[in-house]
């Protein structure tokens, strides 16, 4: 196995984090120290460390003495949705305050490029995420684009994307122009509401299809 081109400038951590962020690795996956280190190009003792950090974070589980990908239960999934509205909610109100028409073109610009995107589920979630961290930019407070930025990798450990489910795409491209229009008129409760009503449709989607792919 062939180490990977990488940046010289990333940290072990950083890149298994990336690599699980991508679908490199997937919840249930077993992580190698030997093996991250020969594809990763780095030694064996910052990708120990960097495990560690990992499992403290609860990106990794412990099974038996393997690390894996971790996975999110019923449970988790739900207390990760909630945090993720409520911060998603305030990126977006304070990117109606803050945002400079400039980005909020850019915004815009995302969201018509991403409309030809709605039947590729896997386009479509890169352009998802990468419009969401758009709007955190947008919203000019680092501390909250940390902790959503954090939220985001913890997102990775789902095995599916509510955007595979049938018309999802297109919905979630309507909640995004929605969320583009508030920002734009400068609308901040308008804006959190549009958006925290988009989390809450992608959650309700990724139930039906925890549930066996029900409809109704």
């Amino acid at each position: 196995m062939s180490p990977l081109r990488i940046s010289p400038h990333k940290d072990a951590y950083t890149l298994i984090l990336d690599a699980i962020d991508v679908g490199m690795y997937r919840p249930g996956d077993r992580l190698v120290e030997s093996d991250l280190a020969e594809r990763f190009g780095v030694s064996r003792t910052p990708i120990r460390e960097a495990l560690q950090r990992l499992e403290t974070q609860s990106l990794l589980a412990r099974d038996g003495r393997s690390l894996i990908v971790a996975s999110l239960d019923h449970n988790q999934t739900a207390e990760l949705y909630a945090v993720r509205r409520e911060l998603e909610g305030l990126a977006a109100s304070l990117a109606a305050r803050h945002a400079t028409d400039e980005e909020i073109q850019v915004l815009r610009d995302m969201v018509t490029a991403d409309d030809a995107l709605v039947d590729d589920a896997v386009a479509l979630s890169k352009a998802n995420r990468r419009f969401h961290q758009q709007v955190h930019l947008a919203s000019h407070n680092r501390y909250l684009r940390q902790q959503l930025d954090l939220v985001h990798r913890s997102m990775a450990l789902m095995a599916t994307t509510s955007l595979a489910a049938a018309g999802r795409g297109r919905v979630a491209q309507a909640e995004h122009k929605a969320i583009v229009d508030a920002i734009s008129a400068r609308d901040e409760a308008a804006a959190g509401q549009a958006i925290k009503d988009h989390i809450s449709g992608a959650y309700t989607t990724r139930l039906k299809q925890n549930a066996g792919g029900f409809e109704g």
